[in-house]
């Protein structure tokens, strides 16, 4: 008789396992790592919609994007997160994405409003470099540095692509002589973020494209106080990272529920110790006190996503030109 309950309560948990919906979400690698959030998101949004959420890392944000634009209606995913401003107008073009119903008061630098994306953190763009590294103060002074750079490449990373329109919004015309003179800096170009920024650990070069908020790993999880960002006179470049759901979604209600979710306390307080970005939201207990050590730039800047789109291919064109001399 035990044999037999045992064995039923198995095909009951079994069944019931077999019964709850799937909500799969595309995001980029490193949100899926052991270390980011996707695995503190997954159990907190499971917890509450009695489903079991997919996590699928498709590369970074713009090969998100490609692949999505390959798949088109035929995709698996129900939701896509880890787009950003510089691809928002790209994946409307699409057709792909429904509006959403999400209600949220958010606190970033810039007012949102947007029918079809979501945003659920933001940084800014910065050259992250050890301490001990007397640090340029400008896109100009890094150029007529002996510094050595390490960078993404625009056409697959968002940190890539944010490189480029922080440098057109910076310096507009001029951005081709600015790449010229950032060649030589170059030690390479990688297809991620996190392949770059292991070079930069591993002493392969002096800085890092990332974020202003980098450091603050360094700082809490390691208590490592050796890494800064340099602060660069003509301001730095917003990156706002967002979600959105697809229109051929078999789970539309699910969708909306986790968008929601990706706006509440639960999901915004795990962004800032494992995304090691601002939240989009601030959380109920507030910042991590390292935060309170990063620098702050004295100008945001950003370009709408109609901007973005519209520069995309003129800015790639002068910086593979710069990079192939």
């Amino acid at each position: 008789m035990k044999y037999l309950t045992f064995a039923a309560g198995l095909f009951s948990a079994t069944a019931a396992l077999a019964e709850a919906p799937t909500l799969t979400v595309y995001t980029y690698d490193s949100f899926t790592t052991e270390w980011g959030p996707g695995p503190l998101v997954e159990k907190a949004f499971e917890a509450q919609c009695g489903c079991d959420l997919k996590l699928v890392a498709a590369g970074d944000g713009a090969a998100l994007l490609a692949r999505l634009k390959l798949e088109g209606a035929r995709s698996d995913a129900d939701v896509v997160l880890g787009l950003d401003t510089n691809l928002i107008q790209a994946a409307r073009d699409t057709g792909l994405f429904a509006p959403h119903a999400v209600s949220a008061t958010f606190d970033m630098p810039v007012a949102w409003e947007d029918a079809d994306f979501v945003p659920y953190d933001w940084g800014y763009f910065a050259f992250v470099q050890n301490k001990t590294l007397s640090a340029p103060t400008s896109f100009r002074a890094l150029a007529d540095s002996d510094l050595k750079i390490v960078i993404q490449d625009p056409r697959a990373s968002t940190p890539g692509l944010g490189l480029l329109m922080w440098v057109k919004a910076a310096y507009g015309d001029e951005a081709p002589a600015i790449w010229a003179g950032l060649a030589d800096n170059i030690v390479t170009v990688t297809k991620g973020w996190s392949e770059s920024y292991g070079l930069f650990l591993d002493g392969e070069a002096d800085m890092v494209l990332s974020y202003t908020t980098s450091p603050a790993y360094h700082l809490i999880a390691e208590e490592d106080d050796s890494k800064t960002a340099a602060r660069f006179d003509e301001g730095h470049y917003m990156q706002i990272e967002v979600a959105g759901k697809l229109a051929t979604s078999d789970q539309p209600e699910l969708a909306d529920q986790f968008l929601q979710f990706m706006v509440s306390d639960a999901f915004q307080s795990i962004i800032p110790t494992t995304n090691w970005m601002y939240p989009a939201v601030t959380p109920e207990g507030g910042l991590p006190d390292g935060f309170a050590t990063l620098i702050a730039p004295g100008k945001a800047l950003l370009l709408s996503p109609e901007e973005a789109a519209a520069l995309r291919d003129p800015a790639l064109a002068e910086w593979l030109t710069a990079l192939s001399r």
